[in-house]
Protein backbone atom coordinates (compact mmCIF):
# COMPACT_ATOMS: atom_id res chain seq x y z
CA UNK A 1 0.00 0.00 0.00
CA UNK A 2 1.37 3.42 -0.74
CA UNK A 3 2.11 6.19 1.85
CA UNK A 4 -0.86 8.40 2.30
CA UNK A 5 -0.74 11.91 0.90
CA UNK A 6 0.35 14.42 3.37
CA UNK A 7 -2.00 17.32 3.66
CA UNK A 8 -1.23 20.65 5.51
CA UNK A 9 -4.55 23.17 5.82
CA UNK A 10 -3.10 26.25 6.59
CA UNK A 11 -5.29 29.52 7.59
CA UNK A 12 -5.87 32.42 8.99
CA UNK A 13 -9.29 33.08 10.99
CA UNK A 14 -10.38 36.13 12.43
CA UNK A 15 -14.00 35.31 13.70
CA UNK A 16 -14.41 31.80 12.80
CA UNK A 17 -15.67 31.33 9.36
CA UNK A 18 -12.24 30.31 7.60
CA UNK A 19 -11.98 27.89 10.61
CA UNK A 20 -15.02 26.53 10.08
CA UNK A 21 -14.23 25.59 6.14
CA UNK A 22 -10.85 24.69 7.57
CA UNK A 23 -12.28 22.10 9.66
CA UNK A 24 -14.65 20.68 6.83
CA UNK A 25 -11.98 20.19 4.24
CA UNK A 26 -9.79 18.32 6.93
CA UNK A 27 -12.50 15.83 7.68
CA UNK A 28 -12.97 15.05 3.28
CA UNK A 29 -9.27 14.94 3.42
CA UNK A 30 -9.45 12.46 6.09
CA UNK A 31 -12.15 10.54 4.18
CA UNK A 32 -9.99 10.48 0.94
CA UNK A 33 -7.16 9.06 2.91
CA UNK A 34 -5.20 11.80 3.32
CA UNK A 35 -3.25 12.15 6.35
CA UNK A 36 -4.20 16.23 8.07
CA UNK A 37 -2.20 18.85 9.83
CA UNK A 38 -4.92 21.57 10.34
CA UNK A 39 -2.40 24.84 11.85
CA UNK A 40 -3.82 27.87 12.24
CA UNK A 41 -1.37 31.06 11.50
CA UNK A 42 -0.27 33.38 14.28
CA UNK A 43 -2.79 36.52 15.19
CA UNK A 44 -0.79 39.64 14.17
CA UNK A 45 -3.75 42.13 15.56
CA UNK A 46 -3.33 44.49 18.66
CA UNK A 47 -5.35 42.97 21.36
CA UNK A 48 -6.91 46.47 21.88
CA UNK A 49 -8.38 45.93 18.25
CA UNK A 50 -9.88 42.51 18.73
CA UNK A 51 -11.16 43.24 22.16
CA UNK A 52 -13.94 45.89 20.38
CA UNK A 53 -15.22 42.93 18.16
CA UNK A 54 -17.34 40.11 19.83
CA UNK A 55 -16.68 37.66 17.13
CA UNK A 56 -13.13 38.40 16.44
CA UNK A 57 -12.13 38.22 20.68
CA UNK A 58 -14.12 34.70 21.44
CA UNK A 59 -11.89 33.32 17.92
CA UNK A 60 -8.95 33.90 19.54
CA UNK A 61 -9.86 32.94 22.97
CA UNK A 62 -11.60 29.77 21.81
CA UNK A 63 -8.31 28.24 19.34
CA UNK A 64 -5.69 29.74 22.09
CA UNK A 65 -4.40 26.86 22.75
CA UNK A 66 -4.62 25.57 19.12
CA UNK A 67 -0.93 24.26 17.16
CA UNK A 68 0.24 27.02 15.46
CA UNK A 69 1.92 26.63 11.73
CA UNK A 70 4.82 26.62 11.61
CA UNK A 71 7.92 26.18 8.26
CA UNK A 72 7.97 22.94 9.15
CA UNK A 73 4.38 22.16 8.25
CA UNK A 74 5.09 23.09 5.12
CA UNK A 75 8.06 21.03 4.29
CA UNK A 76 6.28 18.02 5.73
CA UNK A 77 3.58 18.35 3.44
CA UNK A 78 2.87 16.72 0.13
CA UNK A 79 0.02 19.06 -0.58
CA UNK A 80 -0.70 22.27 1.05
CA UNK A 81 -4.41 24.15 1.20
CA UNK A 82 -4.19 27.80 1.98
CA UNK A 83 -6.75 29.80 3.85
CA UNK A 84 -7.20 33.37 3.95
CA UNK A 85 -10.32 35.67 3.73
CA UNK A 86 -10.35 38.59 1.71
CA UNK A 87 -8.76 41.89 2.69
CA UNK A 88 -9.81 44.42 0.44
CA UNK A 89 -9.18 42.00 -2.44
CA UNK A 90 -5.79 40.38 -0.88
CA UNK A 91 -4.93 37.69 1.42
CA UNK A 92 -4.80 38.51 4.69
CA UNK A 93 -1.35 40.26 6.72
CA UNK A 94 -1.80 37.26 8.81
CA UNK A 95 -1.50 34.88 6.78
CA UNK A 96 0.58 36.87 3.84
CA UNK A 97 3.38 37.07 7.72
CA UNK A 98 3.30 33.72 7.50
CA UNK A 99 3.96 33.13 3.90
CA UNK A 100 6.93 35.71 4.28
CA UNK A 101 9.01 33.97 6.48
CA UNK A 102 9.02 30.73 4.16
CA UNK A 103 12.08 32.39 2.70
CA UNK A 104 14.40 30.06 3.78
CA UNK A 105 12.58 27.14 2.70
CA UNK A 106 12.52 28.68 -0.24
CA UNK A 107 15.79 29.02 -0.92
CA UNK A 108 16.97 25.38 -0.28
CA UNK A 109 14.43 23.98 -2.65
CA UNK A 110 11.95 22.76 -0.02
CA UNK A 111 8.36 24.12 -1.35
CA UNK A 112 9.03 23.47 -4.84
CA UNK A 113 7.08 20.35 -6.54
CA UNK A 114 4.08 20.38 -4.44
CA UNK A 115 0.92 20.51 -4.90
CA UNK A 116 -1.41 23.72 -3.15
CA UNK A 117 -4.79 25.43 -3.59
CA UNK A 118 -6.70 27.94 -1.71
CA UNK A 119 -9.78 29.19 -0.42
CA UNK A 120 -11.44 32.24 1.32
CA UNK A 121 -13.97 34.32 2.07
CA UNK A 122 -15.76 38.24 2.26
CA UNK A 123 -19.16 38.85 3.12
CA UNK A 124 -20.06 39.67 -0.41
CA UNK A 125 -20.50 37.51 -3.32
CA UNK A 126 -18.11 39.65 -5.64
CA UNK A 127 -15.79 41.15 -2.59
CA UNK A 128 -12.72 39.86 -3.47
CA UNK A 129 -12.80 36.28 -3.82
CA UNK A 130 -11.11 35.41 -6.74
CA UNK A 131 -8.71 38.25 -7.01
CA UNK A 132 -7.27 37.04 -2.93
CA UNK A 133 -6.93 33.09 -4.08
CA UNK A 134 -5.19 34.86 -7.62
CA UNK A 135 -2.77 36.86 -5.31
CA UNK A 136 -2.17 33.89 -3.19
CA UNK A 137 -1.39 31.97 -6.37
CA UNK A 138 1.45 34.96 -6.99
CA UNK A 139 3.25 33.46 -3.61
CA UNK A 140 3.22 29.69 -4.75
CA UNK A 141 4.12 30.16 -8.38
CA UNK A 142 7.76 31.58 -7.15
CA UNK A 143 7.42 28.50 -4.90
CA UNK A 144 7.75 26.32 -8.33
CA UNK A 145 3.99 24.68 -6.04
CA UNK A 146 1.95 22.99 -8.43
CA UNK A 147 -1.77 24.51 -8.79
CA UNK A 148 -4.47 22.79 -8.57
CA UNK A 149 -6.84 24.74 -8.90
CA UNK A 150 -10.74 23.41 -9.16
CA UNK A 151 -11.36 24.61 -12.48
CA UNK A 152 -14.85 23.04 -14.07
CA UNK A 153 -14.08 19.78 -13.76
CA UNK A 154 -17.04 19.08 -11.69
CA UNK A 155 -20.55 20.17 -12.37
CA UNK A 156 -20.50 21.65 -8.63
CA UNK A 157 -18.16 24.23 -10.21
CA UNK A 158 -21.02 25.29 -12.17
CA UNK A 159 -23.13 25.94 -9.12
CA UNK A 160 -20.23 27.87 -7.00
CA UNK A 161 -18.86 29.85 -10.00
CA UNK A 162 -15.49 29.51 -8.73
CA UNK A 163 -12.76 28.34 -10.94
CA UNK A 164 -10.12 29.04 -8.75
CA UNK A 165 -10.53 27.66 -5.26
CA UNK A 166 -13.50 27.52 -3.14
CA UNK A 167 -15.23 30.78 -1.36
CA UNK A 168 -17.92 31.77 0.62
CA UNK A 169 -20.02 34.99 0.58
CA UNK A 170 -20.37 35.42 4.73
CA UNK A 171 -23.31 37.97 4.45
CA UNK A 172 -23.78 41.54 6.01
CA UNK A 173 -23.66 39.87 9.38
CA UNK A 174 -20.42 37.68 8.75
CA UNK A 175 -22.94 34.71 9.80
CA UNK A 176 -23.86 33.11 7.00
CA UNK A 177 -23.34 29.34 7.03
CA UNK A 178 -21.86 27.27 4.62
CA UNK A 179 -24.18 25.97 2.01
CA UNK A 180 -24.98 23.00 0.24
CA UNK A 181 -22.71 24.68 -2.89
CA UNK A 182 -19.85 25.69 -0.98
CA UNK A 183 -19.38 22.29 0.88
CA UNK A 184 -19.83 20.22 -2.29
CA UNK A 185 -17.57 22.78 -3.89
CA UNK A 186 -14.98 22.25 -0.62
CA UNK A 187 -14.78 18.58 -0.82
CA UNK A 188 -14.32 18.43 -4.78
CA UNK A 189 -11.22 20.57 -3.65
CA UNK A 190 -10.02 18.31 -1.17
CA UNK A 191 -10.52 15.27 -3.28
CA UNK A 192 -8.92 16.82 -5.90
CA UNK A 193 -5.78 17.56 -4.96
CA UNK A 194 -5.42 14.65 -2.62
CA UNK A 195 -5.84 12.37 -6.00
CA UNK A 196 -3.61 14.28 -8.11
CA UNK A 197 -1.29 14.21 -5.51
CA UNK A 198 -1.35 10.90 -4.87
CA UNK A 199 -0.97 10.22 -8.65
CA UNK A 200 1.68 12.59 -8.63
CA UNK A 201 3.83 10.80 -5.98
CA UNK A 202 2.92 7.48 -8.03
CA UNK A 203 4.69 8.45 -10.69
CA UNK A 204 7.88 9.57 -8.75
CA UNK A 205 7.98 6.46 -7.07
CA UNK A 206 7.93 4.09 -10.31
CA UNK A 207 10.75 6.50 -12.22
Amino acid sequence: MPDPVKLAIIYYSSTGTLDGMARRAAEYAEKAGAEVRLRHVEELAPREVIEQQDAWREHVDATADEPRATPGDVVWADAVLFGSPTRFGNVSSQLKQFLDTLGPQWGEGLLADKTYAGFTAAQTAHGGHESTLLALYNTLHHFGGILVSPGYTDPVKFADGNPYGVSHATGADNDEPLGEEEQDALRHLVERIVDVTGDLLRGRAAR
